[in-house]
Formats: structure tokens, C-alpha cells, sequence
């Protein structure tokens, strides 16, 4: 008999824990839910208060960071919301402090993700914001899974494009006031080619200056010959 006694209290002390659990829930950092209004607090207008921002829905406690993120500081405007897209696009306008990334490409995005990355290395990490990357219950949106499916596509782009442009050697080049820009190759010959997946991965065209053997001169498609640069030209200026 005093054995079941002792047995049961340890399983009553689990009870009550969780009924307690239940009736006031951890508000542990990790399981904090805020709302837009409720993250503008954190600012750093009110001392009394942390600075907080959100990057994707994520929120980080940035006060070892005050000088940048409080008032005055060069970073402040990120402080007390969620300006996701302002971390690739540099629009620090009202209208540019936005977490909305849609018509961004896959490499802009990942560079976002790549940055809340970074604050979850650098600073304290204290919860979600509840709209468009979480829901009211914490849970990841479909926009969010959008998000990170296209920065891991970028990813794989940007690995795709290194290993393609790693197959060419890329051309010399110097800048002065006097003479301006030259390429030069000490093997084949200077021409421009489109970077490999560059609209998938900015949404834009881009070229670089690599170095052609002779006999790939006419047999590779898509060569752009410097503009007036001689055929044969080992240098070309610009």
C-alpha cells in the first residue's frame, strides 16, 4: 500500500504539470506569436523596450545591435517590422519597407534567405510574426514554402553557373583613369558571353569576358567580339 503511494505521486505531479501547462502556456521566446502592431513596439524608440526585426516571418532580438538599429542608427529602419524585400532591393521608402518579394528573382531571393540565416547565427531568435510567412498558430504559409523553394532553386542555379563558367577561363582586366578598360588573354582570344542562367536567376541578361582558343573561335555559338577589337586581338581596350 505505501509503495502505490509513493508510485502515485509522481504521476500526480505530471498531471498537474500539465494541467498547468494548459491553463498558462510557455511563453518561452521561441514560441512567441506577434502581430504587426505588436512588433512596432520594439522599434527603438522606447529604451525601456528590445529592438526587434522580422526577415520571412522570423523575429530577432538585434539590442546588441543598437548602434545600427536604434534611432539614429544606419539600419534602424528594418527595426520594428518585417522589411524582408528592402535586404536585396535598397528601397528604404515607405513602400520598399515591405516583406511582399513577389517579382524578385530566385537569386534576390535566396539572398534573403541567406540573410535570416544570418541573424539566426548572429542575434537572438524570438519568435514569429504572425501574416504572410506564419499563420495564427505558428505554422509556415504556403507563401513561405513559395519562398524557400525558390531560393533553393536559385541555389542550384548559382552552383550550375559556377561549375559551367569554371569550364572557361575568364579574361585579365585593369581599370585606369588615364588609359580606361582593357581585357587581355595570355591564352585565345577576348569574347563576351552570356553568363550561363542569368534571367532565371536576376531576371536580367549579363555578359562576361572569357578567353577562346583559336579553334573554338568559329565553332562555339553565341561569341560577341569586343567593339572594335580586331578579330585576332589578344587585348582589347573599352
Amino acid at each position: 500500500m505505501r509503495l502505490t503511494f509513493f508510485v502515485g505521486i509522481p504521476i500526480l505531479l505530471v498531471l498537474i504539470s500539465i494541467v498547468i501547462f494548459k491553463l498558462y502556456p510557455s511563453h518561452s521566446p521561441s514560441s512567441k506569436l506577434f502581430t504587426a502592431e505588436e512588433l512596432a513596439l520594439f522599434n527603438g524608440t522606447d529604451t525601456q523596450l528590445s529592438i526587434l526585426l522580422g526577415i520571412l516571418g522570423s523575429v530577432f532580438d538585434v539590442t546588441n545591435g543598437k548602434s545600427h538599429y536604434g534611432v539614429g542608427g544606419g539600419y534602424n529602419h528594418f527595426a520594428g517590422r518585417d522589411a524582408s524585400r528592402a535586404f536585396v532591393s535598397g528601397n528604404f521608402t515607405g513602400e520598399g519597407l515591405t516583406d511582399n518579394l513577389n517579382g524578385l528573382s530566385s537569386s534576390e531571393v535566396k539572398s534573403i534567405v541567406d540573410w535570416r540565416d544570418f541573424y539566426f547565427r548572429t542575434y537572438k531568435y524570438v519568435g514569429k510574426l504572425v501574416g504572410r510567412y506564419y499563420d495564427s498558430d505558428g505554422n509556415p504559409t504556403k507563401y513561405l514554402k513559395g519562398v524557400e523553394s525558390k531560393a533553393a532553386r536559385g541555389a542550384q542555379l548559382l552552383e550550375k553557373q559556377k561549375k559551367e563558367e569554371a569550364k572557361t577561363v575568364s579574361c585579365n582586366s585593369k581599370w585606369s583613369q588615364d588609359e580606361g578598360s582593357e581585357v587581355w588573354c595570355d591564352e585565345g582570344y577576348p569574347r563576351l558571353v552570356q553568363k550561363a542562367h542569368d534571367i532565371a536567376l536576376t531576371g536580367k541578361m549579363s555578359k562576361r569576358c572569357v578567353c577562346i582558343k583559336k579553334d573554338q573561335l568559329s565553332t562555339q555559338p553565341g561569341l560577341e567580339i569586343y567593339s572594335g577589337c580586331d578579330f585576332y586581338s589578344t587585348r582589347c581596350r573599352l
